[in-house]
């Protein structure tokens, strides 16, 4: 493997001659770990070029490295980094100390410091993984995956790998969408009311981006999504949290200048709690007492194998004011970052205009390998199989939280792949986190997930997508002993 040409430059302000600065520059190459050993260096002729300076000059740098032992020479075939030459176990590039840019007045605007999404890197190797979201790789199907991605790869959908779709969207996945997917949540839409998006997140972020500015109010749950609320804290319209109940966001509770409803009527997050049709008819009554519009998560509504899943909202909506988001994230794999959203056709235009001006479109292989694994039935068998299973896993964790008396603060009544825990008072589950660490234990705390400055600390979620069944009760024997020493 060569290095580019286009990789050496001459620093200016540099003293020496030619010769010395050529043989310095390939020399801090190969000691920072930009060259490998073995790679090929330009020919003198071609560095000769590329520099503005005399062949005669790169040769001799070349020589003098050669005798060094930085470089090696195979006859013919040209100049190579030695295998003797000092270099350093991995590149690090130099650190800026000239820097004179003040970012505290250059930004803008700023998007750390808030609640974000904080999962250890290696919580795989972790023994006792009660993590949320994630995936078991036990229950993907990789083989018929890779044999549709394969397909997708072929000369049959060259246009769907290699196309520029500008705004629009693989026709096959929106049909399997329309035709398949939202029926079973009593949904019709046409075409032209669905868009594609990378996750639920992102169509979050066009749903706010779209209807609120600085003059317009938003409801939310609390506690809720917390990636909703920090990016809806970015679009810096007035944000009213709303305590929920066992059976989520209280329709009363929302005041009456409220512009947009987020709500998860299906699958509360991160309580679970499951709204009731009743109270369903009335948030869509006092959405249009107030006319404000809705936008409805149903973001792991497939995952229910305690019983078939409640009408999402938008199946009851006759004014066109639920905007609908849904997700194969959780069903597939995070890291697959396919959603969509259902709205009205105006709605749909500008979002899809959004889009189009941030990112143009989900790639367009990665949309046509969904449709095949949908379409085939690879993706219904798969929700079969995550559905056998967590339901196993379910019982077990009920079993030992019963056995050990700890305390169920809300579980899905549908079924999920979490449940959210209540610590007894007192209990900072942030700290409980961190020592279950050393277990090889991951909980997951609540904190983060409330609105305001007094938040609880003493609720934890407990995902159970991921970890085998048998690791289940010894996890939560480390669990239940953690939250006796922190409540002493």
């Amino acid at each position: 493997m060569g290095i580019p040409v286009e990789t050496f430059f001459l620093k200016q302000g540099v003293q020496g001659t030619l010769q010395a600065r050529i043989q310095q520059m390939i020399a801090e190459g190969i000691l920072s770990g930009r060259f490998h050993v073995g790679e090929k260096l330009p020919s003198s002729r071609r560095l000769a070029a590329h520099l503005g300076v005399s062949r005669i000059t790169v040769t001799l740098a070349y020589t003098e490295l050669l005798a060094n032992d930085y470089l090696t020479s195979r006859g013919r075939s040209g100049y190579f980094v030695s295998e003797n030459a000092p270099i350093p176990p991995s590149y690090t590039p130099a650190q800026r100390d000239q820097e004179t840019v003040d970012w505290s007045r250059a930004i803008a605007r700023k998007f750390t410091g808030g609640d974000t999404l904080q999962k250890p890197a290696d919580w795989r190797s972790y023994r006792y993984p009660f993590i949320y979201g994630q995936a078991d790789p036990t229950l993907f199907d990789h083989a018929n995956w890779r044999l549709c991605a394969v397909r997708a790869l072929g000369q049959k959908d060259f246009a769907s790998l290699t196309a520029d779709y500008v705004d629009q969207d693989d026709p096959l996945l929106i049909e399997f969408i329309a035709r398949h997917t939202l029926p079973r949540r009593g949904i019709s839409a046409r075409p032209e009311e669905i868009l594609i998006t990378l996750g639920a997140q992102n169509a979050l972020w066009l749903a706010a981006r779209v209807l609120l500015n600085r003059r317009r109010k938003a409801a939310i749950e609390d506690p809720c999504y917390y990636a909703l609320r920090e990016l809806l804290i970015q679009s810096r319209c007035s944000l009213v949290p709303l305590r929920v109940d066992l059976d989520g966001l209280p329709p009363e509770a929302i005041p009456d200048d409220t512009d947009v409803i987020f709500t998860t009527p299906s699958h509360q997050s991160p309580t679970t709690a499951t709204m009731p049709i009743a109270r369903r008819h009335a948030l869509l009554e006092r959405a249009r007492e107030i006319d404000a519009t809705i936008v409805e998560d149903d973001y792991e509504f497939e995952l229910a194998f305690l019983g078939a899943p409640s009408p999402a909202l938008k199946s009851f909506d006759q004014d066109g004011r639920v905007i609908y988001v849904g997700s194969f994230s959780k069903s597939l794999f995070p890291g697959l970052r396919l959603g969509y959203m259902v709205g009205s056709e105006p709605f749909i235009r500008e979002a899809r205009a959004l889009r189009s001006l941030v990112l143009r479109h989900p790639p367009g292989h990665i949309q046509r390998t969904a449709a095949y694994f949908l379409s085939l039935g690879h993706y219904d068998a798969q929700i079969r199989r995550m559905s056998s299973v967590l339901l196993q896993r379910r019982q077990e964790i009920e079993r030992a939280i019963a056995r050990h008396g700890l305390t169920i603060a809300g579980r899905g009544a549908y079924g999920g792949s979490s449940l959210w825990m209540k610590a007894p008072t007192g209990v900072d589950c942030g700290a409980l986190a961190m020592s279950l660490r050393s277990e090889s234990v991951h909980i997951e705390p609540g904190t983060t997930f409330f609105s305001g400055s007094d938040r609880p600390t003493n609720y934890y979620r407990l995902g159970y997508s991921s970890i085998p069944t048998d690791r289940i009760a010894p996890g939560i024997e480390r669990i239940a002993r953690a939250i006796e020493r922190h409540a002493d």
